[in-house]
């Protein structure tokens, strides 16, 4: 595996070529923008929502990267999500084969790059990490079909660094919302310190979830329906909810779900803060997988171009502060001390998929 450090080329930007002089995406932010930025992110940096790193050095290689150290360095990418997602979903023993892989994969990455790197659990390691100078790599969101109707998969899991599971996908968080399993599932996951990501799951499954989690729930990679179809975004009235439960929408900077351009991400960002409060969103670079970023937004170096927008548009410091690093501690603070608090209690029962819900299991 070649140096993570080694200078790689940089992707080309959406339409980078093909900018007209009378664009109004062809604004670029004032060097005063831009010097606010990197000095407010060198005291609250990036709690990046999702990386695909293991994705893109396991399919596809390492010519693909846009993520490096010195290019997180240069974002003042602070903490970093690893996604263990596979490309598809595959089902029972194969996608727990496969999130085993990738997250050895991510172990393996970060103990080759100790200087750059560290593996951390907890919100507390984050901030040892970056007092150290380093980029703290915590493992998921995983894929729930990980599980293989399992609670005990899911304490193995999370004793190997789990943080984060994706609900959407599966068949006890499917359309109609959570079955017995699915509700057992995300217990254990308050117990355990695990945290609940409903990014793509449906309406019903994303109310239930918020409902029942004694810790926030998380969005991923979650943008606005009401600015963009996408079935990933979030209308107006999930965002609320998730809002009133001091949840968190991690907005991605995609062309796909936001739009071409780094203003449509901080429309998106507007929209979300708007409907749900400044403490419910936060950022997902969604960089490595295969992607297209917005201009502005080609790989993890570029996270200062955004905020530099914000800047322009009035967000205050605060406000800032809480997007990009604030909120995601917050949520992490809190899944820790539940699992604290709840270390003691007995586990849950062993409920399985194949088990007949209950009426009204999902409106319990």
């Amino acid at each position: 595996m070649a140096d993570l450090h080694d200078d790689l080329p940089t992707m080309t930007e959406v339409g980078e070529d093909d900018v007209l002089p009378d664009d109004p995406f062809a604004e670029r932010p004032s060097g005063e923008l831009l010097e606010r930025a990197h000095s407010l992110l060198a005291g609250h940096p990036v709690a990046d929502g999702h990386g695909g790193l293991p994705w893109v050095l396991r399919e596809v290689g390492e010519a693909a990267l846009d993520t490096d150290v010195p290019r997180l360095c240069e974002g003042h990418v602070g903490a970093l999500f690893w996604s263990l997602h596979p490309p598809e979903a595959p089902s029972g023993g194969r996608a727990l084969t496969a999130t085993l892989e990738r997250l050895d994969l991510v172990r393996t990455v970060v103990e080759t790059h100790p200087e750059g790197l560290r593996l951390v659990r907890t919100a507390g390691e984050i901030i040892d990490a970056r007092n150290c100078g380093r980029v703290a790599v915590v493992p998921g969101p995983a894929h729930g079909a990980a599980l293989d109707d399992s609670l005990a998969v899911l304490r193995m899991l999370r004793a190997l660094g789990l943080r984060v599971l994706t609900l959407a996908g599966t068949a006890w968080a499917a359309g109609p919302g959570l079955t017995r399993f699915g509700e057992e599932a995300v217990r254990e996951m308050n117990r355990l310190g695990v945290l609940a990501d409903v990014s793509g799951a449906s309406p019903a499954t994303v109310a239930r979830a918020v409902a029942l989690s004694r810790t926030p729930v998380l969005c991923t990679r979650s943008a606005a329906l009401a600015l963009r179809p996408h079935p990933a975004n979030l209308p107006d009235d999930l965002l609320a909810a998730l809002g009133e439960a001091k949840g968190l929408c991690m907005v991605p900077l995609t062309a796909e779900q936001t739009g071409p351009a780094v203003t449509d991400v901080a429309d998106h960002l507007d929209h979300v803060r708007d409907v749900a409060g400044p403490e419910c969103v936060g950022l997902s670079g969604t960089y490595d997988p295969a992607a297209t970023h917005p201009r502005d937004l080609a790989d993890a170096s570029r996270c200062p171009h955004l905020i530099a927008e914000l800047l322009r548009r009035g967000w205050s410091e605060t406000e800032l502060a809480l997007l990009t690093w604030g909120n995601v501690q917050r949520v992490l603070r809190s899944a820790d001390s539940t699992a604290r608090a709840t270390r003691y209690r007995p586990k849950p029962a062993h409920a399985k998929i194949t088990e007949p819900d209950p009426p009204g299991a999902s409106q319990r």
